[in-house]
C-alpha cells in the first residue's frame, strides 16, 4: 500500500485511479419525459427522415421557381393564385405554370412547387394574381426531405448525457423511451468521535456532520443516488464494519475520514484490506486535500476524502464526480462552467504543489473580478461565500493580484 506523503501529482493520481473504472453493467428503459440527465446506453438511430416532407420555411407563397425567374420591382412576375395549403394538412392544390398557392411557415408546399417566395416579396394585385419583385431558385425557403436527420442516422451515441434539447429530438422522431444506463449507487461514510448528525445539538469538542450532506449533493447533481451509511467512531472495528458495507451496497464508497493522521492511516489500513488491488493512491500533492486516498476494491472504485469539508469538496470535485461519470460511461468527462476574471488580490502558494483558493466573482463596469475568500479547509462557509475555485499550478509560487485568471464555478 502507498504510504502517505509519498505523494502523487493530481495527473499521476488521476492517470492511476480513473481509467480502470469501468461502467456499471445494467441499464434500465425509461420514458423520455423523465430522462433528463440520464446517460444513454446505446446509440440511438432515426427510425425515419426529419421532416418528413418538404417543408415551407417562411410565410410566403408556394411557386415553381422557374416562373419568378428575371423578377424585379420594376418588372415583376405575375402569378395566379390558386389556393392555400393549411397547416397540418396534405395539399390539396397543384400548381401548372404561373400559379401560385398560399404557404405557412413548417406547413407542406402545393403539389408542383420547388421554392416559396416569402411575402415580403410579393405584392396583391387583386383577389386572385399577386406580384413577385424578386426571383427565387428552387429550394429557396424550403426545408427538404431528412434535412435534419436522415433514416438510420445516429442521433445520440452511447455515453452521452440527455439535454432538454436532446429530449426534443427524440420526440420529433417518433422515440418515446430511451435505454439508459443505471444510476450508480455511491456509499457515503462519515468519520469521527467529533462528528454528530445535524440534527444533534454538539457536545463539548463536537461538530455537525457536513461532509454526508454536500458530497451527498454532489453525488445528486452528478447523477449518481447518494446512500448515506451514517457516521463510523475512531474505532478500527466500528469503521471497518462500516467499510465493508459501504463496498457490498455501493457502485462507489466515499469516506470522509476522521482529521487526525492515525484516524486516516486506520481508514487506508481499512480500505486496503477489502479488496483487490487496494489503495492506488495515498497522498497528493495539492492543497486544501493532500491526505487522499483512492482505491480500487474488487472492481469498485473507493475514494477517502479529507475531514475538513473544503478539503472534501475540492477533492470530490476532482475524483469524485470524475468516477460517477465513468460508472455512468460518460463518452466525455463534464465540462464545468467557467469564467475569465482578473484576481482581486495576491494569492501565495509554495511550488510543487496545485493550490485551490475559493474566489467570490464581483462585476463592475462589465469587468469580472475574482476576490480570494480566505480561510481554513475546515471552514464550511469558505466555500459558501465563493462562488467557485481558482487553480494555482504546481510549477508557481502564486497568482499576483490583476493576473486573468480562470474560475471554476460550482
Amino acid at each position: 500500500m502507498p504510504e502517505l506523503f509519498q505523494v502523487l501529482t493530481v495527473e499521476e493520481a488521476a492517470a492511476r485511479f480513473l481509467p480502470r473504472i469501468a461502467p456499471v453493467p445494467e441499464t434500465e428503459v425509461v420514458p423520455v419525459a423523465e430522462a433528463l440527465g440520464r446517460v444513454t446506453a446505446e446509440d440511438l438511430a432515426s427510425p425515419m427522415d426529419l421532416p418528413a416532407f418538404p417543408r415551407s420555411n417562411m410565410d410566403g407563397f408556394s411557386v415553381r421557381a422557374e416562373d419568378t425567374f428575371g423578377a424585379t420591382e420594376g418588372l415583376p412576375a405575375y402569378l395566379k393564385t390558386v389556393g392555400e395549403v393549411p397547416m397540418g394538412q396534405a395539399p390539396r392544390v397543384r400548381l401548372n405554370p404561373g400559379e401560385t398557392a398560399k404557404a405557412h411557415t413548417g406547413g407542406m408546399l402545393a403539389d408542383g412547387a420547388d421554392a416559396v417566395v416569402i411575402v415580403e416579396h410579393t405584392q396583391a394585385v387583386d383577389a386572385t394574381t399577386i406580384e413577385v419583385v424578386r426571383p427565387v431558385a428552387p429550394g429557396e425557403n424550403v426545408i427538404q426531405v431528412g434535412e435534419d436527420v436522415r433514416k438510420g442516422q445516429v442521433l445520440l451515441p452511447a455515453g452521452q448525457r440527455l439535454r432538454p434539447q436532446d429530449l426534443g429530438g427524440l420526440t420529433a422522431v417518433g422515440i418515446t423511451a430511451v435505454r439508459v444506463r443505471r444510476r450508480p449507487r455511491v456509499t457515503i461514510v462519515s468519520s469521527g468521535d467529533e462528528v454528530v448528525p445535524p440534527d444533534r445539538e454538539p457536545g463539548p469538542g463536537q461538530i455537525r456532520d457536513i461532509n454526508t450532506y454536500t458530497i451527498g449533493a454532489l453525488v445528486r447533481e452528478a447523477g449518481g443516488i447518494p446512500v448515506p451509511l451514517g457516521i463510523a467512531p475512531d474505532r478500527e472495528e466500528a469503521l471497518r464494519a462500516l467499510a465493508e458495507r459501504a463496498v457490498a451496497e455501493g457502485d462507489l464508497a466515499v469516506f470522509s475520514a476522521g482529521s487526525s493522521v492515525s484516524v486516516r492511516d486506520i481508514t487506508a489500513k481499512i480500505i486496503h484490506g477489502l479488496g483487490r488491488p487496494g489503495v492506488l493512491v495515498h497522498g497528493i500533492s495539492i492543497k486544501p486535500g493532500k491526505p487522499t486516498i483512492l482505491a480500487l476494491v474488487d472492481g469498485k472504485p473507493v475514494v477517502g476524502l479529507p475531514g475538513n469539508p473544503v478539503s472534501a469538496m475540492v477533492i470530490a470535485g476532482l475524483f469524485v464526480l470524475p468516477a460517477i461519470a465513468a460508472l455512468l460511461g460518460l463518452r466525455e468527462p463534464p465540462h464545468r462552467t467557467e469564467v475569465t476574471a482578473l484576481l482581486g488580490k495576491n494569492v501565495n502558494s509554495i511550488p510543487g504543489r496545485e493550490d485551490y483558493v475559493p474566489v467570490r466573482i464581483t462585476r463592475k463596469d462589465g469587468v469580472l473580478t475574482a476576490e480570494p475568500v480566505f480561510g481554513k479547509s475546515n471552514l464550511i462557509y469558505t466555500l459558501v461565500r465563493a462562488d467557485g475555485l481558482v487553480k494555482v499550478p504546481a510549477d508557481a509560487s502564486g497568482i499576483p493580484a490583476g493576473e486573468r485568471v480562470t474560475v471554476r464555478l460550482f
